[in-house]
């Protein structure tokens, strides 16, 4: 698990998403998770954190070097929400900080009902964000029903390389700042933590980008 931190030359920094290390200089994140910065300023991938306020001595800071958004990313309907960045130099593996392993051969869908687990530093409340890790479960919905009108009515479309996970009594979801974060379904790397309209409403689950062949296939085309 990575935060990914803006940081300042007075010692000041905004977490503004999470990642998945899946190499040891490279993590996956959202296309949508892609700034800007300016002179000054720094981009870091946080490894072995817990809390964000706390200087931990299982912390590995990585400076950002590239930002690379898959190209036909769309962010009015959220299409192929996926990015890749790479650092500078790569993180130390120890008991503390590891690769997620990618699923072989893609994901095609998963069974409703599935249990998955995701993670972040994101919103727990209105205008809370958490400072430390934090872990929901969450069950998958099937497409059709993501899309039928009490739910997204196709607003946007959620598409074959997406998929929908929340809770139907609306008790769990991930939230703003956890965009990017894995998505863990039967012990598997399944997704990436994409929108949702609102936080833990339960006709508006969250929308993950889904690990399809396609996607593994254009990442291990792009890092080798």
């Amino acid at each position: 698990m990575a935060s990914l931190q803006l940081h300042f030359r007075n010692g000041s920094f905004v977490p503004y998403c999470g990642g998945a290390l899946i190499r040891p200089n490279w993590v996956l994140t959202a296309a949508h998770c892609k700034i800007t910065i300016a002179l000054g300023q720094d981009l870091l991938a946080v490894l072995g954190i817990h809390s964000l306020s706390k200087i931990e001595r299982s912390q590995q800071r990585l400076r950002i070097i590239r930002q690379i958004p898959i190209t036909k990313f769309n962010n009015l309907t959220m299409k192929d929400d996926i990015m890749l960045l790479q650092l500078e130099t790569d993180a130390k593996i120890n008991q503390y900080v590891n690769v997620l392993n990618l699923p072989k051969g893609g994901i095609t869908d998963m069974k409703s009902g599935t249990t998955c687990t995701v993670a972040g530093w994101g919103k727990t409340k209105i205008n809370n964000y958490s400072d430390t890790l934090q872990e929901v479960e969450v069950k998958v919905i099937d497409r059709r029903t993501c899309n039928s009108m009490d739910y997204y009515n196709h607003r946007p479309e959620i598409t074959q390389d997406m998929i929908c996970v929340g809770d139907s009594k609306g008790r769990g979801d991930s939230c703003q700042g956890d965009s990017g974060g894995p998505l863990i379904c039967n012990k598997m790397y399944t997704g990436i933590v994409s929108f949702g309209k609102g936080c833990a409403i339960a006709k508006k689950p969250g929308v993950y980008t889904l690990l399809t062949k396609r996607y593994i296939d254009w990442i291990r085309d792009t890092i080798g």
